[in-house]
Formats: structure tokens, C-alpha cells, sequence
């Protein structure tokens, strides 16, 4: 974009900065984005994943779907249920899941992993037994594994649906591939690798789904989330709408979204994808660039796919 239009967009992408920056803000973390020097972390530049993930309206659209499908899961929905704030302090979880995924993206690769045992040390403690009488433990393999494939599929369908670059053909392959090392590094396994595997993966564990009181009213709170931002409803409607589009069919089907609330998410994924330009233009200074930095690399090599 050039100057004229970046002097045109600059109101817009002013109060989006703002808007972001109140609901995640930056240099709370404690993560190191800086150093090493040429430690390209878990990832590195030449990697599909950092380019997926440093697309902000992508990745808070599909981190709200997989939150969506996530609830589908009673025995890892029994562990937010249990041993978490999520009626009060969502969007506190929402803020740590942000710096996770950045923070193994990004970071160098004593930092990524750092940041994995201390997820891994909060894992342990997480254990339980579900209202039907089963029992759960936040590092059960399996469930880890259900927790990374509902994320990774979220954020590629949001790349997907709402930034400017399309997806190669093969690509989305190579991020399923990429992605998972982070679960398996936590104790997932058997970790689809490919968008085949992944659908697969889906099919295979539909006999576990159920969608029950507590989905219903862990998704309530979500949609209530209180948003420290001006037209917080409008917000929130927006980027929990967009995620919704996302859903895959059979998702969409066990949430019971009507037509209305399908029709609604049609809306709110159009307005976002017209509106996204503006969100990259106020948001160009984040991890992401700091890492090129990190590594030696210009920052453009993000606006290509590589070879």
C-alpha cells in the first residue's frame, strides 16, 4: 500500500491498534523475542507457520473456533470446567493462550521450551473426573492431541478465510507437519500431519463428541465476553462470529447453530475480510517482525511463501 492510502487508512488503523493493544497488550509476557541472535527457535523463517500465525484477524477468528470445538469434548472441557477462572477471567485465558502460541512461534528455542514445561508443569496438576463419572488428566496424550488439532485446523482455516495471501497447494500439508511439534513436545501423539490425516483424525473421534450442559454454558460466557475496548459488544460479535464461520460442517451441526446464527457468522466473516487490510497496517510491528529481525531476515520474507 503506499503513502497516500497508508495517510488515508491512518485514523481507521489508529483506534484498531488501540483496540488490540487494550485487550492484548504487549510486554507482559516476560517472553524474549529478541535473542539469541540467528536462533530461529522451533520454526524458523523458511517455516509455513511463521507466516500463518502472523496473521492477527486469522488467528483470533480460528483460536474462537477452536474454542467452539473444543467445548465438543467432555473430557477436556472437564479440565477448564474444573481448574480454571473461564466465568470470570476468560479473556485472561484467551491472553495466555495468545503468548503460548506466540511465544512457541516465535521466541528462540530455550524460550519455546521453557514455555512448554511450564505448560506442561500446569498439566500436571490438572486432573479430575468428568460428570459422568470418567477420569481425566490434562497430559493425557489423547487429549492433548484433540486440543492441537482444534487449534492448528483453526488457524489455518482462518489464514484461509481472512488473510491476503493464498495457500499453496501442499501447504497446508507442510503446516499440519510443522505445527504439531509443539503438541508432541507437551506428550500428544499420533499427531496428524497432513489436512487428510487431520479429517481423518475428526472422523475418528466423533463417538466422543457430545455437546451438553457445560458446552452450553461455557459457550455462553464466550459470548459474553467482556472486551476491554469501545463497542466492545460490536467487537466481540465480530470476531466471534468470524470464528464461527469457520466451523467445519458436522461441527456446526452438534453446536445446534440455527439459521439465524449461521446466517449471522456468513456477515460477520465478510465484514472481516474486508476490513482485515487495516488490522495488518496497525498491527505491523509485533513478534513476527521482531523475529525476522532475530534471525537476520527482512521482514518481507513474511509476505512470501517459501520455496
Amino acid at each position: 500500500m503506499n503513502s497516500p492510502l497508508h495517510a488515508l487508512a491512518a485514523p481507521a488503523t489508529a483506534r484498531i491498534r488501540r483496540w488490540v493493544l487494550r485487550a492484548f497488550p504487549r510486554g507482559q509476557s516476560g517472553i524474549d523475542y529478541d535473542q539469541p541472535p540467528g536462533d530461529p527457535g522451533l520454526f524458523g523463517a523458511g517455516s509455513v507457520t511463521w507466516r500463518i500465525h502472523a496473521d492477527f484477524p486469522g488467528m483470533l477468528a480460528g483460536g474462537l473456533c477452536a474454542l467452539m470445538l473444543q467445548t465438543l469434548h467432555p473430557q477436556a472441557l472437564a479440565g477448564v470446567w474444573d481448574h480454571s477462572q473461564f466465568r470470570t477471567d476468560l479473556l485472561g485465558r484467551l491472553r495466555r493462550t495468545t503468548n503460548f502460541v506466540a511465544g512457541t512461534t516465535y521466541a528462540g528455542r530455550a524460550e519455546a521450551e521453557r514455555l512448554i514445561a511450564h505448560v506442561d508443569s500446569i498439566h500436571a496438576r490438572v486432573q479430575g473426573i468428568t460428570a459422568d463419572g470418567r477420569p481425566y488428566h490434562a497430559r493425557d496424550p489423547r487429549l492433548l492431541t484433540w486440543v492441537h488439532v482444534t487449534e492448528s485446523y483453526g488457524f489455518l482455516e482462518g489464514f484461509r478465510r481472512y488473510a491476503p495471501m493464498a495457500l499453496p497447494a501442499g501447504f497446508a500439508d507442510r503446516y499440519f507437519d510443522e505445527s504439531r511439534r509443539v503438541a508432541q513436545a507437551l506428550g500428544a501423539r499420533d499427531v496428524p500431519g497432513s489436512e487428510a490425516q487431520v479429517a481423518d483424525y475428526f472422523a475418528s473421534v466423533q463417538d466422543q463428541l457430545r455437546y451438553d450442559e457445560r458446552s452450553r454454558e461455557v459457550l455462553a460466557v464466550l459470548a459474553r465476553i467482556a472486551l476491554p475496548v469501545p463497542a466492545a459488544a460490536l467487537s466481540r460479535n465480530l470476531f466471534l462470529g468470524a470464528g464461527s464461520a469457520l466451523l467445519p460442517p458436522w461441527a456446526a451441526e452438534r453446536l445446534r447453530l440455527s439459521r439465524s446464527q449461521r446466517l449471522q457468522a456468513a456477515v460477520a466473516a465478510q465484514a472481516l475480510r474486508r476490513i482485515s487490510p487495516l488490522f495488518r497496517l496497525a498491527l505491523s510491528d509485533g513478534v513476527a517482525p521482531r523475529a525476522c529481525r532475530r534471525v537476520g531476515v527482512p521482514e518481507s520474507v513474511l509476505d512470501a511463501w517459501p520455496g
